[in-house]
């Protein structure tokens, strides 16, 4: 072979070479340019933003402590019924029609709501007071279906509720019950606040409140009926209308304790219950782990590892009691 063919044959090689490097970047550059899918977190909250503006930046701490960053690697779709039980469905419904990758829920009433929409897009609770008599898993260490999340042990939180009114005020023997019927969990808490009732000797006198046009109602019975004391049950009824709430029972110079911190920042006298912000914040790490591969029904549901009792001073000056010491010094914060 002469010198000019071999010269031709090697320029064909390098040719040939250097049209493949140039294919292989193409597709490589191709490849990196392609879009990486960002999941989309859909959060259902019962309450208006207003209301439950703690725990939805707790939600999102909890994101950014795990590496997210909204609008960058994750987006958070957010639907709030604002009270409006009608919403439930059409919102949950929504959030399954945009296909998000995880449905994170506030309580049980939009739990159920996702769980009705959806059979197979992953669903995690920030709280619920009875996942497995609800319905929404099979048990709390395997829930076996497309939900798991977080307890919050309201029916046992009840009673002790019960006993700090107790404590406050030794000679109590009527206590007006506030909570809605038609609540998820209503029932159960019911049943817990009796047991304790009869160990203490005091009579509940329960006002069932489905709507917020009831409760003007429910404290003209809680005033007649000669009652000494509140116990406000959870009720997604009640979140919105905690002004109202706080001011009625404060206008009725009567001692009341609720389920949760912002009752009390909002005036109310106490509140002893698990740190929902904590949960709502742990309740990130659920999304982590579904969205890293992990399905609901291989992910426990988890206690609470945070209690929060909280004692209002003003708001006990403005119905003319004193606090004994000993429960004030069990206190975790006191607003002045």
């Amino acid at each position: 072979m002469n010198r000019s063919k071999q010269a031709g044959m090697a320029i064909k090689t390098v040719v040939a070479l250097l049209v493949g490097l140039a294919l292989a970047f193409s597709v490589h550059l191709a490849e990196a340019q392609q879009p990486t899918k960002v999941p989309r977190i859909g959060y259902l909250g019962a309450a208006p933003p207003s209301a439950n503006s703690e725990r939805i930046e707790a939600f999102r701490q909890g994101l950014r402590e795990l590496g997210y960053v909204e609008g960058k690697n994750i987006v958070v779709e957010d639907r709030y019924t604002e009270g409006k039980a009608h919403r439930e469905r059409e919102l949950a419904a929504e959030l399954a029609r945009l296909k998000v990758d995880v449905i994170v829920t506030t309580g049980p009433t939009v739990t159920r709501a996702a769980k009705e929409a959806t059979v197979t897009i992953p669903i995690v609770m920030t709280n619920d007071n009875d996942p497995v008599g609800n319905g929404f898993v099979a048990s709390l260490a395997r829930p076996g279906g497309n939900v798991t999340g977080l307890s919050n042990l309201a029916r046992e939180l009840s009673g002790k509720r019960l006993e700090l009114l107790k404590e406050i005020v030794p000679r109590l023997s009527r206590v007006a019950v506030l909570g809605t019927s038609t609540s998820p969990g209503n029932a159960q808490n019911l049943k817990e606040l009796e047991l304790a009732a009869g160990e203490l000797a005091v009579k509940l006198q329960y006002l069932d409140i489905l709507a917020p046009k009831d409760i003007e109602t429910a404290f003209g019975a809680v005033r007649k009926g000669r009652t000494e004391a509140i116990h406000v049950l959870d009720s997604p009824v009640f979140g919105p209308q905690r002004t109202q709430i706080v001011g009625l029972a404060v206008k009725s110079r009567l001692p009341a304790i609720y389920h949760r911190s912002g009752f009390v920042e909002a005036g109310g006298l106490m509140s002893y219950g698990v740190s929902f912000a904590d949960m709502d914040r742990r309740a990130a790490t659920y999304v982590d782990k579904i969205l890293k591969g992990a399905k609901p029904a291989d992910l426990p549901v988890e206690q609470p590892t945070k209690f929060e009792f909280i004692i209002n001073l003003k708001a006990a000056k403005q119905i003319g009691l004193t606090i004994p010491p000993n429960v004030l010094v069990r206190a975790d914060r006191v607003i002045k």
